[in-house]
């Protein structure tokens, strides 16, 4: 299983770096994570945009369904339903919350709830997570076929 550091690592030069998504807990059961509430993610009210709500929660349903899947395995979103409940203000950090609805072994749903630091419901997302097979040049070649290898 990957770890955390090494997640954060990868996802630091993408756009859930970008946005600023931190890691706080990572199992097959479970993705936490913190976003600061910047006033570049806000709307011109100073409230957290949806569509940055939309981004948060699409991330770390797809770190949950990575943990879940079988190397040689890729992911992408096939739908998503976000329900807006509450807004986060900018200067605030919100907390999402992902955990599975169903693992199987082609799609996985994660349901996100975010919220913020004081435990506001701000907003509840599902989606579903397409397992695709990694393309050959994503996967680890044989080691008879690296370069050297006798």
């Amino acid at each position: 299983m990957l770890s955390m550091e090494t997640m954060d690592r990868h996802i630091a030069p993408l756009f859930p770096g970008l946005i600023g998504v931190k890691l706080v807990e990572m199992t097959p059961e479970r993705v936490v994570a913190h976003l600061a509430v910047r006033p570049d993610l806000c709307t011109a009210g100073g409230i957290m945009h949806g569509g940055a709500y939309m981004a948060f929660a699409d991330t770390l349903g797809a770190i949950g369904t990575v943990v879940n899947m079988e190397r040689g395995k890729r992911t992408t979103t096939t739908d998503s339903s976000t329900k807006f409940i509450g807004g986060a203000k900018s200067g605030t950090t919100v907390v999402g919350e992902s955990i599975p609805l169903h693992r199987g072994r082609t799609t996985q749903v994660w349901q996100t709830s975010i919220r913020t630091m004081e435990g506001k419901l701000c907003a509840v997302v599902t989606q579903t997570q397409l397992i695709l097979e990694a393309p050959a040049s994503h996967q680890p070649e044989p080691p008879q076929q690296r370069a050297g290898a006798q």
